[in-house]
């Protein structure tokens, strides 16, 4: 039998000796039967063996199947597809169904004997995860980590444990980039927790003092819903929910890190092998093994999930749902092609929903934070284009997919990641609720990724300095030494921002809003961006430090451009905007880009256009762009095309359409929210909640002020709004000869912090040793 099977251009042919036959596995089938409808196998491991033979399609009758090991598909399989029977709910379980004994223990919990060999991380009562024993208690408002508490793992609070061994602290980032994890592995001599970990962000940085909280500690069992397992006396202990009835309940516990697992290789690959239809539980969490640093984007990873890739060809996952798996649900590992996701529903896993991760020796000269040498110089820098191997995925779909509630435990992770890795296209995707990105994108290899009618809101959620969309482009190029990057692009090294940024990622046609951040962020060096035809609904956008971005025909509602520490000579172009407020530059010199015109300002009531004069000001550009009423048809309910006649339409704007963000299958779009549409109580998300004087003022010559606004938080890299800004240092000042400069922001003086301009002023002497922020690091200075 040979298939055809078409994907963009390519055509791929694959043949077998034997004819297809279809075969039907059922729970209650036996795997000495043959395998068919009347007489089914019983097990995954044994439809797979049988499948190798008869290359057809194997169907799964309704029930669970739980996985003694994981499935492991490898070239042998190629050509199949293993499909649950239409309407029948097949669920692939990599967890356990316990018969439990239930008697009392003390204060509404109970207690049940359970196998010596039992060990897992997750439990599920009637299908639901329940919560490690945990402090603090497990609150559903609370904004971090579900309840946080600043004494979550203090000297005091682990003094109540009698043997904390195998406890977890979880704690925020300090500046809320994302979060770390600890194993904690005893006491020292003076009481204080003994603990290993922290290796979950490659941003390393002090745990955040607040946002913290602890978990796997039976003094701290307490709550509805909690639970802990004692492994030394096969003891499960369970606070029971109120409605629960824990002797009719159905009870699994998670066993299995990976469920399916594909190994191929790129030159044996596993080919054609489609999975459809299944409901994908019970993996465990992998927080304490995301450790790989991933270049030197912000992100360490864990290479593996419910569902983990490696060496495909042509693999198709649809109609699937992965239901509270612990950590990453599909893994898209180094060399694959032509990958397909689709129709997949994604629902509170624990780590990222699909992430397309290459490998780091593909990349030429590569480069990783904290290994002694962040930064390399122009001449030993690789100047060869693109990847040094094939071993990254590349040219795949991700398509009309459900993903929420991601990041449970891991909070550096998004429900769409890619890094290292070319033309992934992700389309008609619902994403939200989620506390870091709706789409990370980690660097700028290799670009020609696509986003398209995406509808992504309820971001950065739980950290700060981000967007719904997020990406970094530091490459080989950003912070190069030996070469001018504000004149790079204007003689023969004109494409070094290119070499690894290959093809243009595009993003177009999607509907954004962040509460929190940017709509959308183009952070540290992020370059070869196409934005055409995006509605951002309260982030505005954000472009910093890149090159060859154009950005067009996007609409900002109630809010505008964030242009934030550019090259003199970038060759963007922002044309055709339509933006609610003056421009928010950071550190811009004007004039701004290759092009900067034809925007629009929107007015409202504003009638008869006028020059944009403060945006002309702002940019040095602008002398087409106008102020007034865009003429939105429906902007209440969420309809931001223009009427005929709107200024917008003069300069250039051209109408997209406001009906096609998200997911469009029907099952899947009648579980999906929208986004609340905004209104004039919304505000700025980046300077939301800023109450900060601005008022410059003197200080050893310079003029300085409070830092004010997520903005600028973000140029200078801050845990928040603390610090001084240097707004100038002129010459001659002592300041300047001092060693400050313009954009540094002062700290501390002597140790001791610095918060605001009253407290610089308060505790300057005279003579002191000054800690600032510059480039996003840490230096101190002798300031006389």
């Amino acid at each position: 039998m040979c298939r055809v099977r078409h994907f963009l251009p390519t055509l791929l042919l694959t043949c077998s000796l034997a004819p297809a036959a279809d075969l039907y596995v059922a729970p209650h089938g036996s795997d000495a039967a043959p395998g068919s409808r009347q007489r089914p196998l019983r097990s995954f491991a044994a439809a797979q063996k049988a499948a190798r033979k008869a290359h057809g399609t194997v169907h799964f009758l309704a029930g669970t199947y739980y996985l003694p090991e994981t499935i492991v598909f490898e070239p042998a399989d190629s050509g199949t597809t293993f499909a649950a029977e239409p309407g029948a709910a097949v669920v692939l379980s990599g967890g356990v169904r316990l018969n439990l004994k239930w008697t009392a223990y003390r204060d509404g919990i109970l207690q049940a004997k359970v196998p010596r060999d039992l060990a897992t991380d997750q439990l599920f009562v009637n299908g639901e995860r329940q919560h490690l024993a945990r402090y603090p208690n497990y609150d559903a408002k609370a904004v971090y980590f579900d309840g946080w508490s600043p004494d979550a793992f203090g000297k005091e609070r682990a003094a109540r444990w009698k043997d904390p061994r195998g406890g977890y602290m979880h704690a925020m980032h300090r500046n809320l980039w994302g979060d770390f994890h600890y194993v904690i592995t005893g006491r020292n001599a003076a009481g204080e927790l003994t603990y290993e970990g922290g290796w979950q962000n490659n941003r390393a940085a002090p745990m955040h003092d607040k946002y913290r909280y602890v978990e796997n500690i039976f003094e701290e069992l307490d709550a509805p819903g909690e639970w802990f397992l004692d492994t030394k006396t096969a003891t499960l202990y369970f606070y029971p929910p109120k409605g629960i009835d824990p002797n009719r309940a159905i009870v699994e516990a998670v066993r299995l890190r990976h469920l399916i697992e594909f190994r191929g290789t790129e030159t044996a690959p596993v080919r054609s092998v489609t999975l459809r239809g299944f409901t994908f539980r019970h993996a465990a969490r992998t927080f304490m093994d995301t450790r790989e640093p991933l270049l030197r984007s912000d992100w360490a990873i864990y290479r593996g999930g419910a569902v983990l890739l490696t060496g495909t060809e042509d693999a198709t996952i649809e109609d699937a749902l992965f239901d509270q798996v612990g950590g990453n649900a599909i893994f898209v590992n180094n060399y694959n092609r032509r990958a397909t996701i689709r129709g997949v529903h994604i629902d509170r896993a624990g780590a990222n929903g699909i992430a397309f991760v290459g490998d780091p020796k593909a990349v030429r000269s590569a480069l990783f934070f904290g290994q002694g040498k962040d930064t390399q110089d122009f001449s030993e820098i690789d100047r060869t284009p693109g990847p040094l191997t094939n071993n990254y995925p590349a040219e795949s779909l991700v398509e009309d997919c459900l993903i929420h509630a991601t990041g449970r435990f891991e909070k550096q992770t998004a429900p769409v990641e890619i890094s290292m890795s070319r033309a992934i296209t992700v389309r008609h995707c619902s994403l939200y609720d989620v506390p870091r990105a709706g789409i990370n994108i980690g660097d700028g290899t290799w670009g020609g990724h696509t986003i398209e009618f995406c509808d992504v809101f309820d971001t950065v959620k739980e950290t700060g300095d981000h967007g719904s969309f997020n990406s970094w482009g530091r490459d080989r190029f950003w912070g190069l030494k030996g070469i001018d990057l504000n004149t790079v692009t204007r003689g023969e090294n004109r494409d070094l921002p290119r070499l690894d940024a290959q093809s243009p990622n595009t993003l177009r046609n999607n509907r954004w809003r962040c509460d929190h951040g940017w709509d959308i962020d183009l952070d540290d060096g992020s370059s070869n961006y196409v934005l055409v035809d995006n509605l951002c609904l309260r982030g505005g956008i954000k472009l910093r430090e890149g090159f060859y971005r154009r950005m067009e025909n996007n609409i900002m509602v109630g809010n505008s451009f964030h242009p934030h520490v550019w090259f003199a000579d970038s060759k963007d172009v922002v044309r055709h905007n339509i933006v609610s407020g003056p421009y928010k530059p950071i550190r811009v010199n004007p004039p701004w880009g290759a092009e900067c015109d034809f925007n629009l300002l929107h007015a409202p009531g504003l009638l008869a256009p006028r020059p944009a004069a403060g945006l002309q000001k702002q940019s040095g550009r602008d002398a087409h762009s106008v102020e007034a009423d865009a003429l939105f048809i429906d902007a209440a309910r969420g309809d931001y095309r223009v009427r005929p006649g709107s200024p917008a339409l003069a300069l250039g704007f051209e109408n997209f359409p406001m009906d096609q963000f998200g997911v469009r299958k029907p099952a899947l779009k009648a579980l999906a929210r929208t986004p609340e549409l905004p209104d004039a109580h919304d505000g700025d998300a980046a300077t939301l909640g800023s109450t900060r004087d601005r008022t410059p003022r003197a200080w050893l010559g310079a003029t300085v002020r409070n830092v004010a606004g997520l903005g600028e938080v973000s140029a200078a890299g801050l845990a928040g709004e603390v610090g001084v800004w240097i707004v100038e240092a002129p010459p001659g000042s002592a300041a300047r000869a001092a060693g400050l400069r313009a954009n540094d922001v002062v700290l501390a003086v002597d140790g001791q912090a610095v918060n605001a301009i009253d407290d610089l002023l308060r505790l300057w002497k005279g003579s002191a040793e000054v800690t600032i922020a510059r480039d996003q690091g840490r230096i101190g200075l002798r300031v006389r």
